[in-house]
Formats: C-alpha cells, structure tokens, sequence
C-alpha cells in the first residue's frame, strides 16, 4: 500500500546489459508517467552488499514526486548476474535502460546512489555525460578508488548528502572524521573553493549544470536509508533541478510505514519456522524426537558464569581479527565467490574450534541424549524451507522481501543457491556448537522466558559493548576507533538482530526435542542462505 500509493505501479524488471549480462531492478511508474506524457526519471543504486530494496525509502519518496524511478541490483548484487564491481557496477547499463521507457522524459534524470551505488551513478554519468540532469551522492564520493574524479563541472549539478557520522570519510574524502568533510581539500576542489564548505549553500550554476550543496545530516553512513533528512535532501535537489513531477514538501514523507509492514513480516518470518517446527515434531514420524530437554546446569554457580562469558566475550573478540584474515588470506575465488560470506565463515568456525578446545579444560555436564542426525536435518529443512516459502508468496503477491533496515532476509536466486552449498557445511558446524553451549548453559529451575533471555544476551552481550564503545567515542567524538576496517564495523551491526533470533531458535527447539542438534541446523541452514542471498558475489 505505501509502496503503490497515489497510483504507483512497482514491477520486478529485467534487462540484458553489458556482454548480455542479467540486469535486475525495481521499476516504480507513477500515474502521472505516460507514454503520451512522459516524467522525470531517477536511476537509484544500493550500497556495497545491500541490494535494491534498500533504496525503498528513496524509490517510495521519488515516485510520490511524480518520478519514474529505477531502483537498481549492482552487477553481482541481488538478482543481478555478473561479478560485483564489474560493468561500471551496472551503472550505464541501468541508465540506458532507463531512457529506454516510453514514460520516462530523456531530458529530465536524475542519478542517485549510496556509498557505492554513487560509484556507480558517477560511472553512468561518466559513460553517458549528456544523459542525465542531476546528481545525488549519499555517503559517497568522485574520484578514488573507483570514480571518475570530480571538477567544479562534472558530474552536472551534483548534491552531496554526507553525514556527520559517516563511517566511510577517510575512503571518501580523505578526512578522519565525517564532520570535517567540508575542510576536505579533495570536497573543496569539486567545489570551486579554497575555503571550508558552507552546508547547504549553492555553489556554482544550476543553469549552467555546475551547481553544487553539501548536506550533513546526523546519522550514520547505514542511517541514510533511515533518515528522513538524508531522503528529504535528495527530493529536494531533485525538485530543484529536475523539471515536472508533483511538488512536496520533504517533510512530507511516508517510506517508514513500508518498512514498518516488512519489520512485522520479519518477524513473523521467525515465527512461521518456529510454528512450523513446533507442529512438526508432534506428528508420528518425529514422534522420538520429543524427549525431555535436560539442563545443564542446576544454577548459575562458577562455571555457568564461564561458559556464559566465553558464550559471549569470543565471538566479539574473534570479530575484526577473523574478517582482516579473510580478507587478507582468503580473497574471491571460484571456491569462496563472496568476499563477505568468507569472511563470516571463517569467524563463526574460528569461534566455534575455539569454543570447543577451551571446553575441553573446562568441566562439562554430562551428554544428554541428542536426536539422530537425518531426522534432524530432515526437520530443519522443512522448518526452514517453510519459512522461505511464506517468503516466495509475500514476494509473488507484495514484491517485497522480509527487511528491517539493513537486516533483510531475501529469497536466493538460484545463482545464490549453489553458492550456498559452498558454505553451509561451515557455517552449520559453528551454529551446531553455538546451540550446544546454550543447551548446556540452561538453567534447571529457570522458567522458559529467562532461558529464551539468558542466551540471547550470551550471544548479544559482546557485540552490544563492542559496538556501545566502538559508537559511543564516534558520537562523542567523531573519531572511529575501528576506521580500519569501517565496512567490518557496519556489517558488526546485524550480529546483534541475528543472534538473537539464533539464540531464540536455539532455546525454542531444544525445549521441544532436548537435543541441540535441530536448534542448530535451523540457525545454520538460515544462516547460511541469510548471508549469501544478502551480500556481493565477487566471481
């Protein structure tokens, strides 16, 4: 409804791009766009490892203005084929297709693009420099490494939205912190001035395409598709720059309630399974799954207090040094196609052996009985397959996936699927030794609700104070004490929600069969295709 109001029809759309490359993206038409009278258009692009959806709250608020508007997959992203970053990251080929439309006025387009989505808006423009009329760069940049560099002329009347508390200023602007971005020599260059950038004044010419603002909304570099301010900027450049649309004003904005709908439907996803899980192993063929979960501990004495630190502490501590080894020691290849999902295997399985050697110094509870390995891996892929099934329908009726900001659960094209047969073996190894530690941390006389919230701040409690530190000093002071790898520490963020949703998966199904082995091959199994349905494919 928030997503088609007004008219606004959204369609899925696919087109052959370069070397006849798969291109995917949404296409949103308002009523007022016509063959007989065509609109404005706008080319929107995603970030690095998000996909079009992402841009929901730009698309929702640009077609409300009376824009077509292209909400672009990057080659190797989403739906669309080829390897990431390849093709201009698909850029000229989705403004090529853009101007295709009958509906779309050639003469009025706008570019805009998140962090690497404005690499590859800047590759369209640089592709096609007569093609477009404005520019939109969210937490982004010209020049190094990936963009063409900036002048006081191109690219054509560009804005730049780029907050005070973006985690990516040293790769964008050459600056250490965001809120210095207007001292930037490399900003001030593009904008024609020897003098600190004045936010929100015009520099140059709209007339003459070489006009230039600066916006620094307070959020983060991930916040922009949460801001208000950050989308309400972007209209306004484009009502100032493009000609014809349906005039609003940026405080009139309804994006949040779409994400509000697909926040519910994330849950319910969890939901579905768990029900469906629950329903399953009453019926006769998982009748000997239903034993009597036996705690591992009778109170929280010494070693409860370990295992609970260990729990906790290890995977937080594991987080940066995991990643930078993968990302040094395990680049792309054809064995291990996504750079992401490496590097989050290699942490998940470094955390589990270590989890299992210190255990074996450790005094553990005696081993309750576990279930049998086929009909638990039987029952967890029906739990899960359910689950992705009431995805398809939402997909097939709404065209929506199942999202909350950045954590989105999405349907695997079948690109996807065979690359997560690559990594699911891991990954379920780790999350089979995470659910075996929450079962054998569960308290006897604990009731279900303190179970459920014991082990979701064991799996939680590290990552919330690693990030309360590491964005407590960045909102104190603008400094971001893990600047070296500022994409690890956005990624950092979805640890929280996922966990906890592994930790209630863990608890609920170990409750129910007292065996940690289905809890655990559900969180793998989701895991695994979460992750490489929602990240970049770099070969």
């Amino acid at each position: 409804m928030i997503r088609t109001t007004d008219g606004t029809t959204v369609r899925d759309v696919r087109f052959a791009g370069t070397n006849g490359t798969v291109m995917s993206a949404l296409l949103y038409v308002p009523k007022n766009a016509t063959s007989s009278n065509p609109a404005p258009g706008i080319l929107a692009v995603h970030g690095y490892i998000n996909s079009r959806e992402t841009q929901d709250g730009f698309a929702i608020e640009f077609a409300r203005r009376g824009y077509v508007v292209l909400s672009l997959d990057q080659t190797g992203h989403g739906y669309s084929g080829g390897a990431a970053f390849s093709n201009g990251f698909g850029g000229p080929d989705g403004l090529k297709y853009l101007r295709s439309l009958p509906m779309v006025d050639t003469d009025q387009i706008g570019l805009e693009g998140h962090s690497m989505g404005g690499w590859t808006v800047l590759a369209a423009a640089a592709a096609m420099p007569d093609a477009y009329s404005s520019i939109v760069l969210e937490g982004s940049s010209t020049g190094a490494p990936f963009a063409q560099e900036g002048s006081t002329t191109w690219p054509r009347n560009l804005a730049l939205v780029f907050s005070r508390y973006d985690e990516f200023s040293k790769l964008m602007w050459n600056v250490d912190r965001a809120r210095d971005v207007p001292a930037s020599e490399k900003l001030q260059a593009l904008f024609g001035t020897d003098a600190s950038v004045a936010q929100e004044r015009l520099y140059g010419s709209l007339a003459e395409g070489t006009a230039r603002k600066l916006y620094q909304p307070n959020t983060t570099h991930p916040g922009d598709h949460f801001s208000p301010a950050a989308i309400g900027k972007a209209t306004d450049w484009f009502a100032a720059t493009l000609v014809g649309g349906t005039p609003r004003p940026a405080s009139d904005q309804i994006w949040h309630w779409k994400e509000f709908g697909t926040a519910i439907g994330l849950v319910g996803f969890i939901m579905i399974m768990l029900g469906t899980f629950d329903a399953l192993v009453r019926l006769p063929l998982f009748a000997t799954m239903r034993v009597e979960a036996i705690p591992g501990a009778e109170h929280r004495d010494r070693r409860w207090w370990r295992v609970f630190a260990m729990d906790t502490a290890l995977p937080a501590v594991l987080f940066f040094p995991a990643f930078i080894a993968a990302f040094v020691l395990l680049p792309a290849s054809s064995l291990l196609p996504q750079a992401v999902t490496t590097q989050i295997t290699l942490w998940a399985v470094a955390g589990a052996g270590l989890s299992l050697l210190i255990g074996r110094f450790m005094r553990q509870p005696a081993a309750s009985p576990q279930s049998d390995w086929t009909r638990s891996i039987a029952l967890a892929a029906v739990t899960v397959a359910t689950g992705y099934s009431a995805l398809w329908l939402v997909d097939q009726l709404f065209l929506t996936d199942f999202r909350l900001w950045v954590v989105a659960v999405k349907l695997p094209s079948l690109r996807q699927l065979g690359i997560a047969a690559i990594y699911v073996v891991p990954i379920t190894f780790a999350f089979l030794v995470m659910a075996r530690s929450l079962a054998n941390a569960a308290v006897g006389s604990d009731t279900s609700i303190v179970r459920y919230i014991a082990a979701i701040l064991a799996l939680t409690t590290g990552f919330i104070v690693m990030l309360s530190v590491i964005y407590g000093i960045f909102f104190m002071t603008g400094s971001l004490i893990t600047a070296f790898d500022p994409l690890s520490t956005v990624i950092a963020l979805q640890f929280v929600p996922v966990l906890a949703a592994v930790a209630v998966i863990a608890i609920f199904t170990w409750q129910r069969t007292g065996s940690y082995r289905p809890g655990g091959l559900v969180a793998g199994f989701l895991v695994t295709l979460y992750v490489v349905a929602g990240t970049a494919t770099q070969v």
